[in-house]
């Protein structure tokens, strides 16, 4: 069965993520134990993989992230990125 994503990226946000992250000052420690306030458990070593794009990340995963930068979803999303 084909996967849905088939490339090297995982996700569209990875970029964006860590954009956002840097220009808020917040390490990935921070953005992690914010997830964390609010029930969404994400390690540092996830966040990591996320802004790499090595990892999925999950519809609850991005309204979270969202939420904890304060962007819309839309924002996250990198439709200038390559995934095939």
């Amino acid at each position: 069965m084909a996967r849905i994503i088939d490339g090297e990226k995982m996700n569209l946000i990875g970029g964006k993520v860590k954009e956002f992250r840097i220009k808020r000052k917040m390490s990935q420690q921070a953005l992690s134990n914010k997830l964390e306030l609010m029930g969404v458990y994400v390690c540092r070593g996830s966040i990591s993989r996320i802004e790499d794009c090595s990892r999925t990340v999950t519809d609850i995963e991005l309204y979270a992230i969202a939420k904890v930068l304060g962007v819309g979803l839309d924002e996250l999303i990198d439709t200038n990125g390559t995934v095939y």
